[in-house]
Parts: C-alpha cells; structure tokens; sequence
C-alpha cells in the first residue's frame, strides 16, 4: 500500500524557515516523480516544487524559486521542501504526491501527474 505521510509544518513569522518531509512507503521511490503542492483556504492548489528520485531534476514554481529547496534521501525514502524567506502568502496546507504510473505525457507542474496524495502540513506564517 502506497503511503505518503508529510511533517514539519508550523507557525512562524515572516522571514523564518522550516524543512518539511515526505516519507514514503509501498511503492519503487527510487525511479519516481514527487512532488509538492499548497493549499490556501479560498484558493486553487498549486504547485511548488518536484524532483525525480531517481537523481534527475528539480524544478520549482516561480513564486518560490530561490526560497524553496527540494532535496531526498533515497536511504530514508523521504523528500525534503526547505522553505525559507517565508511570507505571509505562503501560508498554506503543503502536500506530497507521488507519479507510481509514470505519466510521462504530463507535465511535472500538472496536478493530473500524480497518483497518490498525502494528507498534507500546515505551514502558517504570521506578519
């Protein structure tokens, strides 16, 4: 059964940082798509970063890039979001989600790529 739980949310004030984690289970991690999406209340999901396990790349959305880091440790099975520089608007619930089907004809950024979801992580940032 794939699983994918995330962690390391909290509240912070501007400026500060955190490390979110995605912890995966049940399935090949190493040759896979994952990557993160937020939340806010009100607003549409969207995307915010993604790497290839497997040692390929990294990409980022446009309203992070330079702020975010996305990294693993295939030893843990596990993906990282470094976020630092935080604002008020990255307030959000964070997800994980994983392409265990190899969706090659989607793009990294499109929601429709992956196949499995965790439950997400509130990050909130306060002013």
């Amino acid at each position: 059964q794939v699983q994918l739980v995330e962690s390391g949310g909290g509240s912070v004030q501007a400026g500060g940082s955190l490390r979110l984690s995605c912890a995966a289970s049940g399935y090949t991690y190493s040759s896979n798509l994952v990557g993160w999406f937020r939340q806010a209340p009100g607003k549409e999901r969207e995307v915010v970063a993604a790497i290839y396990t497997s040692g390929g790349g990294k990409y980022y959305s446009g309203s992070v890039k330079g702020r975010f880091t996305i990294s693993q440790d295939n030893a843990k099975n596990t993906v990282y979001l470094q976020v630092n520089s935080l604002k008020p608007e990255d307030t959000a619930m964070y997800y994980c989600a994983a392409d265990t089907a190899g969706r090659y004809g989607i793009t990294w950024d499109d929601a429709r790529r992956y196949n499995y979801w965790g439950q997400g992580t509130q990050v909130t940032v306060s002013s």
